[in-house]
């Protein structure tokens, strides 16, 4: 008689969902502010918005996933840094529209499902929205057979935050004689991972576990650094300076994010030789015998967000960057122009 078929035999468990499922409610459960209504397990997160708080409040969201930098953390077996990764990222992207994280969404799609994997994923999203004072209400774990590796799994987030309408952060105001700052990176964040894989792993033939006396630590320790939030420095400040626009550095570099919020008529002068570039960059640019231009063009090159401010700010905001324990760099100047970046003195 032949063998009767069932969900289980054909690569999906129900009871290993089930037992994540169990093991992250705890863990979801301490991001929650009174506003969250419903705990993890019903269809759809609920989250109730308290508009008095607002006289005209608008709702911004954005969706994002680790990308290959996943990699690595299959490599080294350690999975709980990339859902920091994946929050801080969502949240750095509302941010720069002034917005306040709210909420927090996941979707982790695994081949086999193990339980342990799943619950040190969302200990990192826990970790990262306690500190952005972001819930982590809802989220999907899809076992999918036979369509990932063995091992891996793809991970992404959506964030809903809130911002006064009024206050809304866009570059509109930008114009000629603004100033641009740019905070620190502490690597490459979340972007560039598989050029940078191709160079250290394939190129230089290095293991994870292998230190590198220019990096002073692992390869696997230095692409696996946490994807720096820049939220509990930033809203402090936005009361006391007028930060015209913000750009969070990631995909593109700095020519393609900071021009997202360029008037039409206005240029960014940046001076490529105004911060310190991170020894990781200098490695894989080196190693990777990659034009420069190709550099900054992938990489943060050492700058994670950048603002832009009226001159007479810097000063005072250098200092105030620098008191709340962030590394600020004077790295430009807006010029009239048509929308355009340029890099200077590479």
């Amino acid at each position: 008689m032949a063998k009767k078929l069932t969900y289980k035999s054909s690569g999906v468990d129900i009871s290993s969902a089930d037992k994540a499922t169990a093991r992250i409610k705890t863990l979801a459960r301490s991001t929650f502010t009174p506003q969250v209504l419903k705990g993890i397990g019903s269809f759809g997160g609920f989250f109730s918005f308290r508009r008095n708080e607002y006289k005209s409040p608008v709702l911004v969201s954005s969706v994002d996933s680790v990308g290959t930098k996943l990699k690595v953390a299959f490599m080294m077996g350690k999975h709980d840094t990339v859902g920091e990764d994946l929050v801080n990222h969502c949240v750095n992207d509302i941010l720069v529209h002034g917005a306040k994280p709210l909420f927090f969404l996941d979707y982790i799609g695994v081949g086999k499902l193990f339980p342990n994997v799943i619950e040190q994923i969302v200990k990192g999203l826990s970790k990262a929205c306690k500190k952005a004072g972001c819930s982590l209400i809802g989220g999907e774990i899809a076992e999918l057979p036979g369509f990932y590796k063995k091992g891996e799994y793809d991970l992404a987030g959506c964030i809903v935050g809130v911002v006064e309408k009024r206050k809304i952060i866009d570059g509109a105001s930008i114009q000629p004689g603004d100033q641009i700052i740019g905070l620190k990176s502490n690597g490459l964040h979340t972007n560039g991972y598989s050029l940078a894989r191709r160079v250290l792993f394939k190129g230089l033939r290095l293991g994870v576990n292998d230190y590198v006396k220019e990096l002073r630590t692992t390869v696997g320790r230095e692409l696996l650094k946490v994807h720096r939030c820049y939220a509990p420095s930033i809203f402090p400040l936005l009361k006391r300076f007028n930060i015209k626009g913000m750009a969070h550095i990631t995909g593109g570099g700095i020519r393609g994010n900071l021009r997202r919020i360029l008037p039409k008529n206005c240029d960014a002068e940046i001076f490529a030789d105004s911060w310190k570039i991170s020894p990781i960059f200098e490695l894989l640019q080196r190693k990777g015998n990659i034009e420069i231009e190709e550099m900054f063009k992938v990489f943060n090159m050492g700058i994670g967000l950048v603002l832009v401010v009226p001159k007479k700010e810097v000063s005072k905001l250098l200092k105030a960057l620098s008191f709340l324990k962030e590394t600020p760099y004077w790295i430009g100047e807006i010029t009239e122009g048509k929308g355009e970046v340029n890099l200077l003195d590479l």
